[in-house]
């Protein structure tokens, strides 16, 4: 297992984007943990509904609208990741700014279509 991803804004939707990529990222060998709303289980992980202290986070993937995004800034710093993927509907350039100052790398991206073509 490589690139720990926490999935940020997750939900027990099965329709939703973010459910997809538990999915996908399960399947793919990826290890995830899951933050969201309401507390429940997708593929084998459990989402949270605290801000866990994780460790050794690679990538945190962005499933949360930009307006809400704010509330979270200090939280996705403070873990360190090495990149944050801004999924569509989901870019923010004042987090931008943010991470650039962190030195934290992100990408305006899918998570879904990174995998399928092996750019994950």
């Amino acid at each position: 297992m490589e690139k720990k991803t926490l999935v940020f804004g997750a939900s027990l939707k099965p329709n939703r984007y973010s459910n997809y990529a538990i999915n996908k990222l399960v399947n793919n060998n990826v290890e995830v943990v899951a933050y969201g709303l309401k507390k429940g289980e997708v593929a084998g992980v459990d989402i949270q509904t605290a801000l866990l202290d994780y460790n050794n986070v690679h990538t945190v993937t962005l499933y949360v609208n930009p307006t809400h995004q704010k509330d979270y800034y200090n939280y996705i710093v403070s873990l360190q990741p090495k990149r944050v993927i801004f999924n569509p509907g989901t870019e923010n350039p004042e987090f931008y700014k943010i991470l650039e100052k962190n030195n934290i790398f992100f990408e305006e991206a899918c998570t879904l279509v990174l995998l399928s073509t092996n750019q994950y």
